[in-house]
């Protein structure tokens, strides 16, 4: 820290208890009680340096019981004074950058003007400023921070208001460029090679190149208001605002225990000192640390992290921030909820009047933020294809992402008893349906909730499986929910309705690839001779495909008979009376067959069986009329 040496005799200055005595031999003729310290000084060397005392030795002469002066509000309290009346004195002391703002406006208030002696303490301590602390760093710093126990006599003199901005041209600068860093960030001589050197000797080290937040730790030690103060006056002057953002997450961090989880308790409450005028920090403090904090974060996506928000959100949620700090977080969440975590979503429930474990409302909002930022930037924009699949534009991918993000929230959530069924659809049925691509994740959350409410009704039970559809199931999620005893039996139908669907769909591409082979053998086998290879890797992928045909042959007919059974046991209940055929059954239950599909189907596997039943029963014709002929004869 930079100091600059005033006066040049020796300290004659001495205490005792709560008394300062200057001893020069000669006895005092004043008593200046500051606060509770008195200081038993003369006359002269005050009045002839400060029009104020020389004002209030004039009124306190007369009196009986001897000269008492009372300064109730100097700046700085009984130890600046204790510095003023060294000066006065002459008397050896050092300027600093944590003292010369308590004497800068000690000597206002005195009056110590160049009127009542050359080189007074206002002159001195304003050269001190100005030419040292203001082009310094961390003394810039230093006496930023010592203005809070000056506050009105440093935005009067503009001192303030000097150190903010002398930082903020720091901050938004090159480090290296300056001298005040460079014993800092490597030493402070260089060699023409770049390395650092020591007594003219090359040590080998390099300075190492400061990052945009070298900054960000020496600021976190302000205070509220002139941290605020400075990263106005940063944003003022161009500085990136992610630069900003991280620089308000770091201050954040400090002092909000609620983003540090693994910090101790103690730890975290010792950082609370800035917030409040002193002390620990309360909830109220902290609160309204957040609310200010909010107002500074810049509302674009990306430029603090998700985590962060989520922990900021949690905070505001325990402190009851205002409506309007809490509604803010949850929309910038929602522009990047792409980015969270299933562990940022698990929210507690920090209200007393909700039941549920978890804040579902709160992430409901959030996902309807996201989804309205999606409509508004164009990423919701589906467009229906073929099959039934959907796609989004360039947005599916993030949009897609938050809906795998929704289902396992669901899953989570699900085992709460006090989780009502209208939340969990509502939850649910907010995303749309283009952005699950499978309905597996929604499938597991549903077969959770049935399991973890088992008094639900036949009627919330399948409109709760209404959500889920049942042609976007996998292979495996088909198999399981044919099984499931806790679906509804409409939904297990239409569950092997469709699976059936997609086996002989599949069985129909593979005859289809298999007469496109067939139909190519005689092409390939004009380039036997040149390539034996490629006909035997013909062979092998037409072997393959085979076995893979036979397999779901056997998958369909083991479906047709538990579809057999399932029917039996339907009319034998009589719920579905008059429907005796599979046809009918799939038009009660709302299916639509592709005619195209079907067609496929009948051409690719009936086609052969008709062609080999009709040679058999023209065989049976044949000898027939040859039997009933050798009779006749």
């Amino acid at each position: 820290m930079a100091c600059m040496k005033l006066g040049s005799k020796q300290d004659a200055f001495q205490r005792k208890g709560q008394a300062w005595f200057c001893t020069t031999g000669l006895p005092s003729d004043i008593v200046v009680e500051v606060e509770d310290m008195s200081f038993h000084l003369h006359k002269f060397p005050l009045l002839s340096r400060s029009g104020v005392m020389e004002k209030l030795i004039a009124e306190a002469s007369g009196a009986e019981d001897g000269c008492i002066v009372n300064l109730p509000d100097i700046p700085g309290g009984d130890k600046t004074f204790e510095l003023v009346a060294k000066f006065c004195y002459g008397v050896k002391l050092e300027l600093t950058a944590a003292n010369v703002v308590y004497l800068r406006s000690a000597a206002e208030h005195l009056k110590m003007t160049e009127q009542y002696g050359e080189g007074n303490l206002i002159l001195q301590t304003e050269n001190f400023l100005n030419q040292v602390v203001l082009r310094n760093w961390k003394d810039s710093l230093k006496a930023l921070q010592s203005c809070d126990d000056v506050v009105p006599f440093a935005e009067d003199l503009n001192i303030t208001n000097r150190c903010v901005e002398s930082l903020a041209v720091k901050a938004g600068s090159d480090p290296n460029l300056f001298g005040w860093p460079m014993v800092e960030y490597g030493g402070p001589m260089q060699s023409p090679g770049g390395s650092v050197l020591w007594n003219g000797i090359s040590t080998g080290a390099r300075l190492k190149n400061a990052s945009s937040d070298w900054w960000y730790e020496d600021i976190s030690c302000l205070s509220l208001p002139h941290y605020k103060r400075l990263i106005s006056a940063m944003e003022s002057r161009g500085i990136k605002q992610e630069v900003l953002a991280g620089s308000l997450t770091s201050y954040a961090k400090k002092y909000l225990p609620g983003l540090n989880r693994h910090q101790s308790t103690s730890e975290s409450s010792n950082r609370l000192g800035p917030v409040g005028s002193g002390g620990l920090s309360s909830e109220e403090d902290q609160k309204i640390l957040l609310e200010e904090l909010d107002k500074l974060l810049p509302m674009h996506k990306g430029l603090i992290s998700t985590k962060i928000l989520f922990g900021l959100l949690r905070t505001a949620l325990i402190l009851r921030a205002s409506p309007s700090c809490i509604s803010n977080l949850e929309r910038r969440i929602g522009m990047q909820l792409d980015q969270a975590s299933l562990e940022d979503l698990l929210m507690p429930n920090f209200s007393y009047t909700m039941e549920t474990l978890y804040n579902v409302e709160c992430i409901e909002r959030i996902l309807e933020h996201f989804l309205a930022m999606d409509q508004v930037t164009g990423g919701a924009s589906p467009c229906s294809v073929e099959d039934g699949q959907s796609m989004g534009s360039q947005s599916l991918t993030p949009i897609t992402m938050v809906a795998k993000l929704i289902d396992g929230y669901l899953a989570e959530v699900a085992p709460d008893i006090n989780l009502k069924l209208p939340k969990f659809q509502s939850l649910a049925a907010a995303v749309p349906d283009y952005a699950r691509p499978l309905d597996d994740g929604l499938y597991r959350a549903i077969d959770i909730y049935l399991k973890s409410h088992p008094w639900l009704a036949d009627a919330d039970r399948e409109q709760l499986c209404r959500l889920m559809d049942c042609q976007k199931l996998s292979m495996e999620a088909c198999t399981h929910a044919a099984q499931n005893e806790r679906l509804p039996l409409r939904t297990i139908v239409q569950v092997l309705f469709f699976e059936q669907l997609q086996l002989r769909t599949s069985i129909a591409s593979c005859f289809l690839v298999s007469d496109n082979l067939d139909g190519s053998r005689q092409l390939r086998s004009g380039l036997m001779a040149s390539n034996d290879g490629g006909w035997n890797t013909a062979v092998r992928e037409n072997q393959v495909l085979k076995v893979g045909m036979d397999s779901m042959r056997m998958r369909v007919s083991e479906l047709e008979k538990e579809c057999t059974n399932m029917r039996q046991e339907i009319q034998k209940l009589g719920r579905f009376k008059g429907f005796s055929t599979w046809g009918n059954m799939s038009k009660k239950f709302g299916f639509r067959l592709k005619s195209q599909m079907c067609s496929a189907q009948e051409g690719s596997v009936s086609n052969q069986k008709l062609e080999s039943g009709k040679s058999e029963k023209t065989k049976e014709k044949n000898g027939r009329y040859k039997k009933k002929q050798l009779a006749l004869k």
